[in-house]
């Protein structure tokens, strides 16, 4: 197969597939029935010039008939007054008259006859044009309805062209929506949080400063919270250690004795204040329950005793 006609074909196959595609069948029965309508016309038209002809015929068939009648009374006219030379032209032209109208019989009966012909033609192409019309309309609508269910189907189904561009908008409006909303988020944490400011308005420093003096007083009323709960539990872990021997103590009473009697300490005040008793001839002084602190729990811990001198410290 030579070039040029591969590529005739191609064109060929891609010219029907694109007429096949913007082929409507409701235009092309539309389109048929238009030109079976003009070829109706067309016989009706030719049934009507045959009609005209074949009057004509027959008008000109009166006239001859006419004629030669005439001319027949003239040669009987003509004879009864002895004119035998006019009755024989008389007849001669009659004659003549006569020949014409035969001629003319035969195309009338000619022209009738086509006229008939004409005329059945017409009707049978008539009823051809009512069937196909009824055809075409029922093939119209059974098209019609099919092209509807089709597409009631594809929107359903969600593979049409339109639902699939209304799917895709859908789409993106949701995601700019979720976009939108993260971003309106943030930006009223980073607002909250005092990473960005009002452009509408001036900040207000000292508000800010009252707002982050209010945020560490919680902090420290949770904390105080904390230590109460804390120094409401020390009593007990007193009461449990006051009838067991308490290394701590006697280590204190050692470098009391090893450093002598400085007098009585300065009492505190205080729920857990010791109370002070002179020490009796020939002992030691002994320390102080204010000294004593329970195992485990540190001085510090302690209220009223946190503040309190030590032994050894000179003050």
């Amino acid at each position: 197969m030579g070039v040029m006609k591969r590529v005739s074909l191609v064109f060929k196959a891609k010219a029907n597939r694109a007429l096949d595609k913007m082929e409507d069948p409701r235009e092309t029965l539309d389109y048929s029935y238009q030109r079976q309508l003009e070829l109706l016309t067309k016989v009706r038209r030719g049934v009507a010039d045959v009609a005209t002809s074949r009057k004509r015929v027959e008008l000109q068939m009166n006239q001859l008939q006419q004629q030669a009648n005439k001319l027949q009374d003239q040669a009987r006219k003509a004879l009864s007054m002895g004119r035998d030379d006019l009755a024989r032209e008389a007849l001669t032209r009659k004659a003549s008259a006569q020949s014409q109208l035969d001629e003319l019989q035969t195309q009338y009966a000619q022209l009738q006859a086509e006229e008939e012909k004409l005329t059945v033609a017409s009707q049978r192409l008539q009823a051809k044009v009512d069937a196909f019309r009824t055809r075409k309309e029922t093939i119209k609508a059974t098209y019609t309805a099919a092209e509807a269910q089709t597409r009631i189907n594809e929107a359903f189904s969600g593979i049409s062209e339109e639902m699939g561009d209304v799917g895709m908008a859908i789409q993106r409006a949701e995601d700019k929506t979720a976009q939108m909303q993260a971003r309106a988020g943030a930006i009223d944490e980073l607002m909250a949080s005092g990473a960005l400011d009002d452009v509408g308005g001036r900040r207000d420093d000292i508000q800010s400063e009252l707002d982050m003096m209010s945020a560490n007083s919680d902090v420290e009323r949770e904390l105080a919270r904390l230590r109460g709960e804390l120094t409401a539990g020390a009593p007990k872990q007193l009461e449990g250690s006051s009838g067991a021997p308490n290394g701590d103590a006697a280590a204190a009473q050692s470098s009391q004795a090893s450093q002598g009697y400085q007098g009585p300490p300065q009492q505190s005040e205080g729920p857990y204040a010791p109370q002070y008793s002179p020490p009796q001839q020939g002992q030691q002084p002994q320390q102080s329950q204010q000294q004593a602190q329970p195992a485990g729990l540190p001085v510090a811990d302690l209220p009223g005793l946190a503040d309190e001198p030590q032994d050894g410290d000179g003050s």
